[in-house]
């Protein structure tokens, strides 16, 4: 028996919805709270050296909220781009050279991120 509602839609898509829309939202926030507090130390330090700047990152537990920041940083630009790509990249070989090389470029950011942390 028909459903008295309508013809059933062809859905399709990635289907990412609501759990990707929710990690961007979580991931903005992680990163907000992270440049306030930032933002709230270089307003209440007198002293901007690098010396200041750099004794800054040298405990561990800064190491890891700066990485967990990073990490949010980077899926949020992954959701982002990957979007981007789906939303406006029709050519599927192409739309998946992009989204590799963004997973690439990604992956090289953060790599290099980490480097840059631990050697302070």
């Amino acid at each position: 028996m028909a459903s008295p509602i309508g013809a059933k839609r062809l859905v399709v898509g990635a289907h990412y919805g609501l759990g990707e829309w929710l990690a961007q939202r979580l991931t903005a926030v992680v990163l907000g709270v992270y440049v306030i507090a930032l933002g709230v130390y270089v307003i209440v330090q007198r002293d901007l050296s690098y010396d200041t700047w750099s004794a800054l990152f040298v405990p561990l537990w800064m190491k890891i909220v700066t990485l967990l920041a990073l990490a949010a940083l980077l899926y949020h630009a992954w959701i982002g781009m990957r979007d981007i790509w789906m939303d406006y990249v029709k050519p599927t070989g192409l739309r998946l050279t992009l989204e590799f090389a963004t997973i690439l470029w990604l992956a090289a950011c953060a790599v290099w991120s980490a480097q840059i942390l631990w050697r302070v």
